[in-house]
């Protein structure tokens, strides 16, 4: 079963809107989805490397290529300043 993912650019993220509801279910995804951010932020900070970020916001789901720049408990930080609620994020890779 495929999903239809549409590609947005990073500068578009802050006319979104988030739900506060998690997009996923299952403790081990959220366990495998914080692993994931986590090493995404390192080749970020280390490689300046770009990663696909699948998420959801309060219409459809999308996913953006960038770099993460840093990340807190909720959010993950991208360039620039624009952020995604972790608790949306889909999945990285």
């Amino acid at each position: 079963m495929a999903t239809h993912f549409e590609l947005i650019q990073k500068e578009d993220i802050p006319q979104l809107t988030f739900p506060k509801v998690e997009v996923l279910k299952d403790p081990s995804e959220i366990k495998e989805r914080f692993n994931d951010l986590n090493r995404a932020l390192s080749l970020g900070n280390l490689e300046h490397s770009k990663i696909k970020i699948y998420f959801e916001d309060n219409l459809s789901k999308k996913v953006v290529e960038t770099t993460v720049w840093g990340l807190t408990d909720q959010r993950v930080i991208l360039k620039q300043g624009n952020v995604i609620p972790i608790n949306r994020i889909i999945k990285s890779a």
